[in-house]
């Protein structure tokens, strides 16, 4: 594995430097997820941004954790599952809501298993999800515009997934308490 400096306001490429004070501000602490993405100050701030965004979008809290955990547990990322264990609590998400989705087991109603169906597939086929998968989620009660809404909330995903894989990014402590491996989730 390639080591990733863990940037602080001394090491961080001067671009980085207002981004880690925004995330310091936002979250009382810089996330090993920042502080590796500040080597490259387009994708830190292209994930704050689109973090924005997606919690920004017309989901509520339930289905932003159903989005992002489920793209989590999918790539299996040892850091995202556990930090948006906290998040979703720190959020009032039911636990178990948060538990399905860790360990693969149904959700508490069917329109959330119809949003992870739909993600799922989404993330699956690579965004060729077939007409029928599309109108069982429109069925389902949700909305083009929310189609387009799960590929952003996928889009802030794969940057820090993909990050956190390769940099082996070491869980925060305040969120160590909720450790996940694939190994967790149900077969």
């Amino acid at each position: 594995m390639t080591d990733f400096t863990f940037h602080d306001d001394n090491t961080a490429p001067e671009e980085s430097k207002p981004l880690l004070a925004k995330s310091r501000a936002a979250f009382g602490r810089v996330p090993g997820l920042h502080a590796v993405m500040a080597e490259a100050p387009g994708l830190l701030e292209a994930y704050q941004r689109t973090h924005e965004l997606f919690v920004n979008s017309s989901f509520d809290k339930d289905e932003l954790t159903v989005v992002w955990q489920t793209v989590n547990v999918e790539n299996a990322c040892h850091y995202c599952v556990p930090a948006h264990t906290g998040i979703a609590k720190s959020m009032g998400v039911d636990d178990a809501i948060t538990n399905a989705l860790r360990d693969g087991t149904p959700l508490p109603n069917a329109r959330l298993e119809a949003l992870r169906d739909f993600t799922l597939k989404l993330v699956r086929n690579h965004g060729n999800v077939d007409d029928a998968s599309v109108q069982a989620f429109l069925d389902a009660g949700f909305t083009k515009r929310n189609i387009l809404e799960v590929i952003l909330g996928y889009s802030q995903k794969v940057m820090s997934n993909y990050t956190n894989h390769l940099a082996g990014t070491p869980v925060d402590k305040p969120f160590e308490k909720f450790a996940w491996s694939p190994a967790d989730k149900a077969a």
